[in-house]
């Protein structure tokens, strides 16, 4: 599986013939914009576009990649139908709990506590993102979230291997929540950090939640380097 990572909560992953981009908060992001990385580079070859909630921060420019690739949007049926006024074609509406598969993947929304609104629009639950493919390490991007008890039965359902996981604080978990969840919830084989450094008002940098960390596998991305997992 190749994951690459473009800022905030923006991963790219490859597996097979496949490529979910999750997340595309791409224009207006400081940190992609900063990469001199092009907009066409990531969206080319998109297969499918998986949506964590409806806040523009994460939306981001899912309307203009599906239209452009042709791709299946995954959001949550209100976000989904939302997006879907907006000119998107090929859609895969779900929910909490629910599971759908997306060609080489298979994607399970979880719970997350956070909200999901655009301009005043509600937009459904938000969720984080299980992506399994056989033969692969099963995949968990937390969304935004805070810890919650019931990552203990999210471990023990999908077993996730690789963990994305927002650390930025303010707005989702801190270094010190985040890495707390990382260690009592689950066994991660590799743990990335997302949600730091794009606005000023969150964590610039993932150096507390490395520490706090001590010693557990940490891939600190960096933007568009691809890591192979």
């Amino acid at each position: 599986m190749k994951l690459t990572w473009y800022g905030h909560s923006c991963f790219r992953v490859e597996a097979g013939s496949s490529v979910v981009l999750i997340d595309p908060f791409l224009k207006g992001n400081p940190t992609f914009e900063a990469s001199g990385i092009s907009f066409e580079e990531v969206s080319s070859g998109v297969t499918h576009v998986a949506l964590s909630h409806g806040h523009d921060d994460h939306i981001g420019s899912c309307v203009e990649i599906c239209k452009t690739q042709d791709a299946v949007l995954v959001a949550v049926f209100e976000l989904a139908m939302h997006l879907g006024a907006q000119g998107i074609e090929k859609l895969e509406p779900m929910n909490t709990g629910g599971s759908v598969g997306c060609g080489d993947f298979e994607l399970s929304f979880v719970n997350a506590l956070h909200s999901a609104s655009s301009e005043g629009v509600y937009l459904g639950n938000p969720c984080g993102i299980i992506l399994r493919k056989e033969g692969e390490k099963t995949l968990y991007h937390m969304g935004d979230t805070d810890i919650f008890g019931d990552m203990g039965l999210i471990n023990e359902i999908y077993e996730p291997k690789i963990g994305l996981v927002p650390i930025g604080d303010r707005f989702t978990m801190g270094a010190k929540t985040a890495a707390m969840a990382c260690k009592r919830y689950f066994d991660f084989d590799v743990v990335v950090p997302c949600h730091y450094g794009t606005f000023p008002i969150i964590d610039q940098t993932a150096d507390a939640f490395v520490a706090q960390m001590s010693g557990e596998r940490v891939e600190v991305p960096k933007v568009g380097e691809a890591l192979h997992l």
